[in-house]
């Protein structure tokens, strides 16, 4: 692994906006152009974890923004993972297990857990670091109550913060809603 990367955890506020569209660039690219306006907008708002070259080109990049989840009768600060990827010439070099690690952290000292949704390609960096399949249902809390996301059972993936259990699979989780995809 290249050590000389340099690693930037900043809020969106502290990207300019220069940055901002060098990582969208690198996401369009990575999702090859599967990453719509809406997965732009989920990953704004929160930390990014970012990795980058000498000359400041993003390598790596993941963002963790906060989502409210029902739970039976508890309401938790998730921190859900957003846009992870790694430039294709610079995979396997241990980038992705940086920004995660950066973002873990914020998740064990901000939140109550992790959660994210993992394609089959990212689901082994995600399962290599001890994240879990969430073993429940899951529901977004829409507008007349909620709505049931069986498609997205199986690719959600969770972590416990630190000192902190996962909720039990017992009750769904049901996350916020938003516009777009809502896992």
């Amino acid at each position: 692994m290249d050590r000389s990367s340099a690693l930037r955890v900043a809020h969106t506020s502290e990207l300019t906006a220069s940055e901002r569209g060098r990582i969208r660039e690198l996401l369009d690219t990575a999702f090859e152009g599967s990453f719509a306006e809406e997965d732009w907008e989920h990953s704004l708002g929160g930390v990014h974890a970012l990795v980058c070259d000498a000359d400041g080109g993003p390598i790596a990049h993941g963002s963790l923004v906060q989502r409210r989840v029902l739970h039976a009768d508890r309401s938790y600060r998730a921190g859900y993972v957003e846009a992870v990827a790694v430039r294709a010439d610079r995979r396997r070099e241990g980038h992705g297990h940086r920004v995660m690690a950066a973002l873990e952290h914020i998740v064990d000292t901000a939140y109550d857990f992790g959660a994210l949704s993992a394609s089959d390609a990212g689901a082994r960096l995600y399962t290599a670091r001890g994240w879990q399949v969430w073993p429940g249902r899951l529901a977004a809390l829409g507008a007349a109550g909620p709505v049931p996301l069986p498609e997205e059972e199986g690719t959600t993936y969770v972590r416990p913060a630190a000192g902190r259990p996962l909720p039990g699979p017992g009750h769904p989780l049901q996350f916020d809603w938003r516009e777009g995809d809502l896992l």
